[in-house]
């Protein structure tokens, strides 16, 4: 006790790194990119601070910028010239992300290449499955994002990862995955994805608001903990080899909860709004640079492996 025991000791300058319980790494960051079939040169996100959309043929500068500051993985989103009912442009063989991922790939064979599977970004509704009546029909859905996640497979991807929130998903994908002999494909599944608040830049930079209603009916209730333990339990039963808790700032406990119950690979996606709030009260001269150390920081104490953020580059030129 006191006056023998001063936890301060190991608090001087000198000490405090060598004592440090979390530390980040350039390993732990994905970094996630929009690709815009439409467009020729980047395009700044309004919403998005110092955040740009690129074209197509920009994916290998972007990733070999990355790479060169030592990060390796990417999260791809697409904007498609073209919008249906279905979204058939996200499995079409030429389409946004598909092209995407093959020209990294031929540039840089070693990068991680994770996609969104989803609809939302390429449906003419915005919704993340099929539409009927005003109706997302969960069990229609499943075979167009198993079709989805192969077309990104035979391009290259590394991981998939399901975002819709459709019950079943991960089980659909992996059996298409599987019967096209995909069976090394890994899958990320957004387990538990809420419907939050945190998404409003997102829908700008991707191109993927909805054009009725809300998302409430499958994305997940933000007052629930419990229910997000059981989503995790189904995908990782469905064959997840990744699961993801998204936002992920204002769901430290839920990230903690999966982590220390299941102890399986665990992804935080660190989104859009939570980005920008930072880097507009930055701006303004209301916090310092050093909250978003302190924010990833934090983020990868309540569990998270794997950190999908927006700060990721220039995180990286301040973490070994």
């Amino acid at each position: 006790m006191y006056p023998r025991l001063r936890l301060r000791r190991l608090r001087k300058d000198n000490l405090r790194s060598l004592f440090r319980e979390t530390k980040l790494s350039k390993d732990d960051f994905v970094v996630p990119i929009f690709v815009d079939e439409n467009i020729k040169k980047p395009k700044p996100i309004s919403s998005m601070p110092n955040y740009y959309r690129i074209p197509v043929e920009g994916i290998t500068e972007e990733v070999e910028s990355c790479m060169e500051k030592g990060l390796k993985a990417f999260i791809l989103f697409g904007i498609p010239s073209y919008k249906d009912e279905i979204g058939s442009s996200a499995f079409a063989k030429d389409g946004v992300i598909q092209k995407a991922i093959r020209l990294a790939k031929n540039e840089f064979s070693d990068c991680v290449i994770i996609t969104d599977v989803c609809l939302c970004e390429y449906t003419t509704h915005g919704h993340c499955g099929i539409v009927k009546d005003g109706v997302i029909l969960n069990d229609e859905t499943l075979p167009i994002l198993g079709k989805i996640a192969v077309s990104h497979a035979e391009s290259g991807a590394d991981i998939v990862a399901p975002s819709g929130m459709m019950d079943g998903m991960v089980k659909a994908i992996r059996d298409a995955l599987d019967a096209e002999g995909f069976t090394d494909v890994a899958i990320m599944s957004y387990s538990a994805k809420y419907a939050s608040n945190f998404y409003s830049p997102f829908r700008e930079a991707a191109e993927s608001g909805y054009k009725f209603g809300d998302r409430k009916s499958y994305q997940m209730d933000f007052h629930n903990s419990d229910e997000a333990l059981r989503e995790v339990e189904l995908d990782l039963k469905e064959g997840a080899d990744i699961v993801m808790v998204k936002p992920a700032l204002a769901y430290l406990d839920i990230i903690y909860k999966v982590k220390q119950k299941f102890k399986v690979p665990t992804a935080a996606y660190n989104v859009s709004g939570e980005y920008s709030m930072v880097k507009s009260a930055i701006e303004r001269g209301w916090l310092s640079e050093d909250i978003i150390y302190e924010i990833l920081i934090a983020i990868k104490r309540a569990g998270a492996d794997l950190i999908i953020s927006y700060h990721a580059k220039e995180i990286a030129d301040k973490i070994p």
